[in-house]
């Protein structure tokens, strides 16, 4: 950036959905340092703010980006004047229902898909054409570990993490000839706020003690330890960097290998 804020014609720019906090922000930081203009879509107007504050008044838009609507007015609002976008991280996500499948009802079902799912298509189909005017570009949709093991309780979720896969791997066999690379990545149980309420939740649900439930999720892993979104981040900079010029189409994971996402305390 330029003093103020202001970003350098040349610069290249990086889109994440929902970059205003956690993971995403993680990795607008990185990416910053690696000299991207960073840009966020983010449902949270407080953390808009602060982004702005970090990243300059031209960087963010309060948007909830599960609405094609939405997206298509912050879209006008915040990058289409900018004319590139160089790689576009599909962030947004949100955990849905913790619930048997007979007791989700249709109204949460839906609203996950939308968020986890359908905003990756609302984001992607507005960028493509830059990249492929570009002749270059790099996305990224965040699956999980359950996008590639099955998860008792989280239907939902886990089904919109499967797609992610499946779009990656079919938007890198649509989008190579552009020089376009697509890749999913699959972080298990991040560290951090986020998983110390998921795992309260867990256990009032279940009403056991928390620690029981940490546990419990920290023996999914092999190396029985949780990602960090720095983790992450690391990962996102080496793909978008010299290092993952050749990799596409795939699904990695950052997860000190998942084993399996059997959540059965009697496991």
């Amino acid at each position: 950036y330029q003093e103020g804020g202001e970003m350098m014609a040349d610069q290249a720019v990086a889109l994440i959905t929902a970059g205003a906090s956690g993971i995403g922000l993680t990795c607008a930081r990185a990416l910053s340092a690696e000299g991207y203009a960073v840009l966020t879509m983010d449902i949270n107007a407080t953390a808009v703010s602060a982004f702005k504050a970090e990243f300059g008044d031209q960087t963010a838009v309060v948007c909830d980006v599960s609405d094609a609507e939405q997206v298509l007015a912050a879209w006008g609002q915040l990058i289409e004047s900018r004319g590139r976008i160089d790689v576009l991280i599909n962030n947004a996500g949100i955990a849905g229902p913790q619930q048997p499948v007979e007791e989700i009802d249709v109204e949460s079902w839906q609203q996950t898909i939308n968020t986890d799912l359908n905003s990756a298509f609302y984001v992607t189909r507005l960028v493509v054409p830059l990249m492929k005017a570009q002749r270059s570009g790099v996305i990224l949709n965040m699956s999980s570990s359950a996008g590639r093991h099955g998860c008792p309780l989280r239907s939902p979720y886990v089904a919109a993490k499967w797609a992610a896969i499946g779009l990656a791997q079919t938007w890198a066999m649509e989008l190579g000839p552009w020089n376009i690379r697509v890749n999913a990545l699959c972080p298990g149980s991040v560290g951090g706020e986020r998983i110390d309420r998921v795992i309260e939740r867990d256990a009032t649900e279940r009403g056991v003690d928390p620690e029981a439930i940490r546990n419990l999720y920290l023996r999914q892993s092999s190396l029985r330890a949780f990602a960090s979104a720095e983790d992450i981040a690391v990962m996102v900079c080496f793909l978008v960097g010299p290092g993952g010029q050749m990799i596409s189409g795939q699904t990695l994971g950052i997860d000190g290998h998942t084993e399996s996402l059997a959540n059965w305390l009697d496991a």
